[in-house]
């Protein structure tokens, strides 16, 4: 299993708690990816696009076009990039699978979101465009669709390091998903038989019946 991610720390922890290889990959780069792509090998059997983030959350009128520039080169560059590079491995295997970690705002539009949701709504189409491309092949395509997550540094990040902006994205809310809810789906689709495509999963935690529809205690 080979484990990769910008931050060489974070992911040689993660590479020895699961018995992994970490290598260090920023997924914007494609030299970074094609160091990736020689320590996968031949063969790969699951592929997981899990690169993304958000970049502020000003409205349109007032975004950073830099802010967007970042978001898109992320969530669908940054996929584009890995898939390319990984895809005859899969195709090797015969028998692969590529999950790509959405959004629900990637179905939905919200106030001061334009950017990131533009982004995931590309991460949604690429899938469904692989889907349609890849048909007839020993490949399956599926998007988790993540709701609110609680992470260390999502809201964080795009909130340029301002913690209580960051909080009250989560104040009220008992129980969001956590990275691990979303892991544990990732699973599933994962061992489902061969001939069972998972072709997207939207997951969200009880409290959020919508984008903009939160239960806060």
């Amino acid at each position: 299993m080979v484990c990769a991610a910008r931050r060489a720390d974070r992911i040689a922890a993660l590479a020895e708690e699961i018995d992994g290889t970490a290598i260090t990959c920023d997924v914007t780069s494609v030299e970074s990816v094609a160091g990736l792509a020689e320590v996968v090998g031949e063969r790969l059997h699951v592929l997981v696009n899990n690169a993304g983030g958000a970049f502020g959350f000003d409205p349109v009128a007032e975004a950073d076009p830099e802010d967007w520039r970042r978001m898109y080169d992320v969530n669908v560059l940054g996929l584009l990039h890995v898939t390319q590079a990984l895809l005859p491995a899969l195709r090797a295997s015969g028998d692969g699978l590529i999950v790509n970690v959405g959004s629900t705002a990637g179905h939905i539009a919200y106030e001061g979101g334009g950017g990131y949701t533009a982004a995931k709504h590309g991460t949604q189409v690429v899938t469904e465009t692989l889907r349609l491309e890849l048909v007839g092949e020993p490949i399956r395509i599926s998007e988790i669709a993540p709701g609110m997550v609680r992470t260390d540094e999502f809201a964080m990040v795009r909130f340029g390091g301002d913690r209580a902006r960051a909080q009250a994205v989560y104040a009220g809310v008992a129980e969001p998903l956590l990275a691990e809810d979303v892991a544990d789906a990732i699973a599933w689709v994962a061992t489902r038989p061969s001939h069972v495509n998972i072709d997207e999963l939207v997951i969200k935690p009880r409290a959020q019946a919508a984008q903009y529809k939160v239960y806060r205690e």
